[in-house]
């Protein structure tokens, strides 16, 4: 596809929009292509600005995500200022005995990743993460324990924690009970303080 100026443009701007309404709602390329029958190669295309979609898609689109044909090119021209997420919106993603759903959008805001993270009493293993950037907690219920950095720091509702992701750490919750509470992750463009980097392999949920 050749496409150049204004139109190569709104294209791109109109994928923009479509992954933010995907990521707002915590769905994968196949959960969508599922839920509206179109291809997970097209949606992939549409989302890149490759493909341009017809009014048969942009109403199945719309139709899917529950908005209107005006809030489908909402932010088309400049982006939004500010990202609603709904409680109704995104079902949570579970895995490692962590239950979380995102509360903003990475596609519009990058360098804060806010979410609503439920750690599992049940929760096995110990092994720990490390990625780059800071990390801050807040538990909204029950006990947690936080395992930084050869130490161990028990929290209970109000408690807050804010520490250096670099850092080996783990998320436990404490009396039997799960954990609710809210955690920021932030990207640190210029590291406060120099830790040895260990290279870990990559896993599906990289928080806590």
């Amino acid at each position: 596809m050749d496409e150049s100026g204004p139109i190569a443009d709104q294209l791109a701007a109109f994928g923009v929009r479509l992954g933010e309404l995907r990521a707002a709602r915590c769905w994968t390329l196949e959960e969508l292509a599922e839920r509206t029958g179109l291809s997970k190669p097209f949606l992939s295309r549409l989302e890149a600005g490759d493909r341009q979609a017809s009014i048969a898609v942009v109403l199945t689109l719309a139709r899917t995500y529950g908005v209107s044909l005006a809030e489908m090119f909402q932010g088309a021209d400049e982006p939004d200022s500010c990202v609603i997420i709904r409680a109704s919106q995104g079902a949570p993603v579970r895995g490692d005995g962590l239950s979380y759903r995102t509360l903003s959008s990475k596609r519009r805001f990058a360098n804060l990743e806010p979410m609503h993270l439920t750690v599992s009493y049940q929760r096995k293993g110990d092994e720990m993460y490390h990625h780059e950037g800071e990390e801050w907690v807040y538990v909204l219920s029950g006990r947690l324990r936080l395992a930084l950095g050869g130490k161990t720091h028990e929290l209970a509702a109000g408690d807050a924690a804010h520490f250096d992701s670099r850092q080996p750490h783990r998320l436990s919750a404490l009396d039997g009970k799960d954990a609710e509470v809210i955690l920021v992750a932030c990207r640190l463009s210029e590291p406060a303080t120099t830790i040895p980097r260990r290279p870990r392999p990559k896993r599906a949920i990289s928080v806590r």
